[in-house]
């Protein structure tokens, strides 16, 4: 079972888009089991083939805390054909990551995620034309007035891709609104990853904007340059496999927000 977990799902990084690549390489193995199911176990809900428990690589039962998430991960085990395709299987991905990295180093894992307030992708405007520079105004400057009146994170912005040194005080203070949770800090490690901003992925936990709107924020230069010189199909083929990932990400964020509402 390990192994079959080590091949089908992948060591899983939270970086997704490593995630694909390897996915990618390895070679896909024949479904041998017949059902998919959840059962209750110690701390929620584990994921069954065929009655057993799967396990990581290291083999740690993977528990998942909410029941609708079980329900989920279960379901892409469940939706596999003759063979296991696990570029199709982002929340168990994504599960496979917490348990295996992310629940014995949650504050490593944040600190990691903190190192985007470095560089976040709203922090590095366009100069012209004036149509763009509105544009990436409206989708980013209310997430940055949120930090710096919400939080007291005030960031510099820079025009053009020169990298600016952000005041120490606004990355503590925006590492400081990270949820301390595994399933949340995973899922906004993935937000992040893939949209280029933690600030999004912040605004995302916190309500401030929806899923939507931070996709959109995410793409406001590539969606422009679509406007201007229309579709390129490969890039709309990789933009889709990240929406994918992006989507089970939301879906992990809200399925624990109950348990991140409990505290500890």
């Amino acid at each position: 079972m390990r192994e079959l977990f080590d091949e089908a799902a992948g060591q899983s990084p939270l970086d997704p888009h490593e995630a694909a690549r390897q996915s990618a390489r390895a070679p896909q193995r024949k479904r041998f089991y017949k059902e998919a199911g959840v059962a209750e176990a110690e701390g929620g809900f584990a994921i069954t083939l065929d009655g057993k428990p799967i396990r990581t690589p290291s083999g740690r039962q993977v528990v998942i805390p909410a029941r609708a998430l079980a329900d989920a991960v279960a379901a892409e085990w469940a939706a596999q054909g003759e063979t296991i395709d696990p570029v199709t299987m982002p929340l168990t991905r994504i599960a496979n990551s917490v348990v295996e990295g992310v629940i014995d180093r949650v504050d490593l894992v944040s600190d990691d995620l903190a190192k985007y307030f470095q560089s976040d992708l709203l922090f590095y405007r366009a100069g012209h034309p004036e149509a763009l520079v509105a544009r990436e105004a409206a989708h980013w400057d209310p997430v940055l007035f949120w930090a710096a009146e919400g939080l007291g994170a005030h960031f510099i912005l820079s025009e053009g891709i020169m990298h600016v040194k952000q005041p120490d005080e606004a990355v503590r203070a925006a590492r400081a609104a990270l949820p301390g949770d595994a399933w949340s800090v995973a899922a906004l490690h993935v937000v992040t990853t893939l949209t280029g901003s933690a600030l999004l992925a912040l605004a995302l936990v916190h309500g401030v904007r929806d899923a939507d709107q931070v996709w959109a924020a995410a793409h406001v230069d590539e969606d422009w340059n679509i406007d201007q010189w229309g579709v390129d199909e490969e890039a709309a083929g990789r933009r889709a496999a990240r929406a994918r990932d992006f989507e089970a990400a939301v879906a992990v964020l809200a399925a624990v927000k109950p348990l991140r509402a409990e505290g500890p």
